[in-house]
């Protein structure tokens, strides 16, 4: 029997946006798959009602692949593609794999045998990355800074240095709800001629995407309480 295919299927990164970012062919494929994998089900089942597709939504079999999904779970959740059945992933929001758990079922994927089948979708790390003016033949996305005080310090201090030695783009995020903080922690300890660009709530209502020294940053530090934000240090 031919094996299903694994479709890495992108959700939208601000609400209400499905016709502004995501493809119309997408909504075809979609409408023709019964098994999803997702990061989040009920996100999962609303960015496919909005999109409406012509399958109803109590009728699809949905699975969470989270990051507290264990590797020894995967292959069960993928069993359905050696059934001849293709398999949809989605991430909570933006594209599946890119600081993602997607990737667990991908590298199961590839070791099987597996087509894969990206689609184009938003990403809040690469649309950060377009509209910062920092260099994009090099750079790096470090995820999550570290809780701890000392050791996000030490992180800043790390990202900074590269930028300025290598002139590589250096990209990260937090936690909404320390997005304030981390702004207050960076103009502490960085160099003011150090450029940081916020990028606030992409393709959202509320988007603010600003490029500028951290001695300017330090004079105006915007309000990002709860707010979804991409950061990034450039040196050009």
């Amino acid at each position: 029997m031919e094996k299903g295919v694994l479709y890495l299927i992108p959700t939208v990164i601000a609400p209400n946006t499905e016709s502004k970012s995501l493809p119309t062919d997408l909504v075809q494929l979609c409408s023709s798959l019964d098994y999803y994998l997702v990061e989040n089900i009920r996100t999962a089942r609303r960015c496919l009602s909005a999109m409406n597709i012509s399958k109803p939504i109590p009728e699809i079999t949905f699975h969470e692949l989270s990051k507290k999904t264990e590797e020894s779970e995967i292959a069960g959740l993928m069993q359905p593609l050696f059934e001849g059945k293709s398999i949809g992933i989605m991430s909570e929001a933006g594209c599946p794999g890119i600081a993602d758990p997607g990737s667990k079922a991908v590298s199961y994927a590839h070791a099987q045998g597996i087509r894969v089948e990206p689609w184009v979708g938003p990403s809040s790390i690469f649309l950060a990355l377009m509209a910062s003016g920092f260099s994009g033949q090099s750079f790096a996305f470090s995820g999550y800074l570290p809780i701890d005080k000392k050791e996000k310090t030490q992180a800043i201090r790390a990202l900074e240095q590269t930028a300025f030695k290598t002139g590589q783009t250096q990209i990260f995020m937090e936690t909404p709800y320390r997005n304030n903080q981390l702004v207050e922690d960076i103009v502490k300890i960085c160099s003011p001629q150090l450029k940081l660009c916020i990028a606030k709530d992409i393709n959202g209502v509320g988007e603010m995407i600003k490029t500028d020294t951290i001695q300017n940053w330090k004079k105006s530090k915007p309000d990002l309480h709860k707010s979804p934000c991409i950061f990034l240090f450039g040196n050009n």
